[in-house]
This record gives C-alpha cells, structure tokens and sequence, in this order.
C-alpha cells in the first residue's frame, strides 16, 4: 500500500502484512462522525492514511489495537 512520508518528503511503499487499519469514531452535534484510516511504520516513521468506507471493509489488513 503507498502512503505519503512527511518526513522524508516523499511516497514509500509498505507491504499489505505490515497495515493496520482503524476506526475513528468523535462525538459531534449532529451525531457520531466515523473515519476509516489506514496506519504502519516504516524507517522508524508513523505512517497514516485515511480511506473510504469501502477500501476499508475491502482490505484483509488487521484490525489495530487501541
């Protein structure tokens, strides 16, 4: 999967076995807002991405543990 290094300023491919994906729920006004993100680690950096709703539900990347 690509992702985007902020630290190096540039785009780095990640193996699939090394993604984790996660759900991020917040209170707002009007209900819950749910995102869908996808997270790794590569050369020492935290990687993240956000994703839709069904690359979410389609990728076989593990569940992360809060």
């Amino acid at each position: 999967m690509k992702f985007y290094n902020l630290k190096t300023r540039s785009h780095v491919e990640v193996p699939e076995s090394e993604v984790r994906k996660t759900k991020l729920e917040r209170k707002t006004s009007n209900g819950v807002q749910v995102r869908y993100a996808m997270t790794a680690t590569h050369g020492g950096s935290n990687l993240f991405k956000f994703v839709s709703e069904k690359d979410y539900t389609a990728s076989s990347a593990k569940e992360a543990t809060k």
